[in-house]
């Protein structure tokens, strides 16, 4: 595992793409600060600009550096919940314009996964999560359902987890700093 971390963190720190496997379903991930390799993900997904994506970060020290003021109810969803929850914040910080959403929100998630604990570790930053497949498409549940044109438009794939199945994407929830909650995905 620690040279497929190495590998990544090469390809991340050059501004490169990278697919991964996360807690949920197989990632594309680049640096979630620099704006040129957040460019090249909407452009290999053909995906608009206008539409977010997720970001990882370690843990909830991490989380601090991204966004301005963390509501309370977050620490106690990351306390009780029992599958994957990404969180939808206000007033985002310290990221690439691009990545952050029209009304000025960012979605983020601290996964439970430990090659994922380990890379966004050793990055000391914020790694881009949006699932593998072309916008529009269903999200392969599978590495063996990904598309050659994701294959073929990364900078490295890690070499782990082929034969995880079955993933699913996280829940979203959105925590406005007004208190109030919306569930976007279940």
């Amino acid at each position: 595992m620690q040279k497929e971390i190495t590998n990544a963190l090469k390809v991340l720190k050059e501004g490169g793409l990278i697919l991964y496997p996360t807690d949920t379903v197989w990632g594309i991930g680049c640096d979630a600060t620099n704006e040129e390799a957040v460019k090249k993900i909407f452009k290999l997904k053909q995906r608009e600009d206008s539409k977010a994506l997720i970001c990882l970060v370690a843990d909830d020290r991490m989380l601090k550096k991204y966004v301005k003021k963390i509501p309370e109810a977050a620490f106690s969803i990351f306390d009780i919940s029992e599958a994957p929850i990404t969180i939808i914040y206000d007033e985002p910080q310290n990221l690439a314009t691009n990545l952050i959403a029209e009304d000025n929100t960012i979605a983020i998630r601290i996964p439970d996964d430990d090659f994922c604990f380990q890379l966004l570790r050793r990055f000391n930053g914020a790694i881009v999560s949006t699932s593998a497949n072309i916008s529009g498409q269903p999200t392969p549940k599978s590495y063996k359902e990904i598309a050659p044109d994701i294959l073929k438009g990364v900078d490295y794939v890690v070499n782990l987890h082929h034969e995880k199945k079955n993933a699913k994407p996280s829940s979203i929830i959105k925590l406005s700093n007004s208190g109030v909650v919306k569930v976007i995905r279940e």
